[in-house]
């Protein structure tokens, strides 16, 4: 999925129309992922070792008839240490070969458990929202709209003002919306809609001030 110049056209006005209507902020970030998922593809790789292992145990006569591959046949049964050996050559060459697998992104990504996924997305969306939005604006009425695209994730994170008057449950609207057009490779629009819906809920409990100022920029930040 790619962000057109059109997406972010849409984002930065749907923006800057519903900050219109309410005293809160909107910031929204997008990234195409939100971790390397390093840890992941060594899980497997290990996962994959332990595996051969297993196997081995099971069927010790398969590293015999390895160890004959290369071994000369009249000096008789293999001794332990050359058995270890191709256990050991087997289960490096298991590992290189998965790891090497798992470089490709995608399938990296296939493989991570569904809540490892969540986990990492949640503490990046945190962190930008500290970076970015959070006691950044004079009522602390920032919002975050964190959308990681290979994932297929968002998070809404709301201010301490906004937080204590809105309940989490109330962004389901907009987190809908989102998730579902991105599902659909139409990723700025996805956005576009989410903000209009954040926009409605921040203006039933935050109006527009007579002094009202823009406090955070409107523009779509892609990492």
């Amino acid at each position: 999925m790619r962000l057109t110049d059109t997406d972010r056209a849409s984002v930065a006005a749907a923006v800057a129309e519903a900050e219109r209507h309410t005293a809160g902020e909107i910031v929204t970030i997008v990234a195409r992922r939100s971790d390397k998922y390093h840890d992941v593809a060594l899980h497997w790789a290990v996962l994959a070792m332990l595996l051969v292992l297993a196997l081995l145990a099971l069927w010790p006569d398969a590293a015999v008839r390895l160890h004959g591959l290369v071994a000369d046949p009249w000096e008789g049964a293999p001794a332990p240490g050359g058995l270890f050996t191709v256990a050991l050559v087997l289960l490096a060459a298991t590992f290189l070969i998965v790891r090497v697998g798992l470089a490709y992104m995608p399938l990296r990504l296939a493989l991570t458990p569904g809540t490892t996924a969540a986990r990492r997305v949640h503490a990046q969306a945190l962190a930008l929202f500290r970076a970015s939005a959070e006691a950044r604006t004079r009522d602390a009425t920032g919002v975050l709209l964190y959308l990681s695209l290979d994932e297929h994730r968002a998070e809404i994170i709301a201010d301490r003002a906004i937080h204590t008057r809105v309940a989490p449950e109330v962004w389901g609207a907009a987190m809908a919306a989102l998730i579902a057009a991105t599902r659909d490779g139409r990723p700025g629009d996805g956005m576009a809609e989410a903000v209009r819906q954040i926009g409605g809920v921040l203006a039933e409990h935050f109006p527009p001030r007579a002094d009202d100022t823009n406090e955070l920029p409107d523009r779509l930040i892609e990492l």
